[in-house]
């Protein structure tokens, strides 16, 4: 897999992951992966909804020393 943007929303609250993604995403080619970096808990159900609702593909989540990553496919 290719990223091609990593966004590091760590120690950011609701909705703050999500606004920054959504930026994030307006700066990517449709096809190209977004990396997000996050440490707020809800972002797991904010960012899942949100990609679907977006028609975005996400890829995968991750979970490592407390730090979600997900990587999301612009649709």
């Amino acid at each position: 897999m290719t990223i091609d943007k990593i966004l590091d929303a760590k120690g950011l609250a609701c909705p703050m992951p999500i606004v920054k993604t959504r930026k994030a995403m307006n700066e990517l080619n449709s096809g190209q992966v977004l990396e997000i970096h996050t440490t707020d808990k809800g972002a797991k159900n904010d960012l899942s909804a949100w990609a679907k609702s977006g028609g975005h593909e996400l890829i995968k989540i991750d979970e490592e020393n407390d730090v979600l990553k997900f990587w999301i496919k612009k649709g």
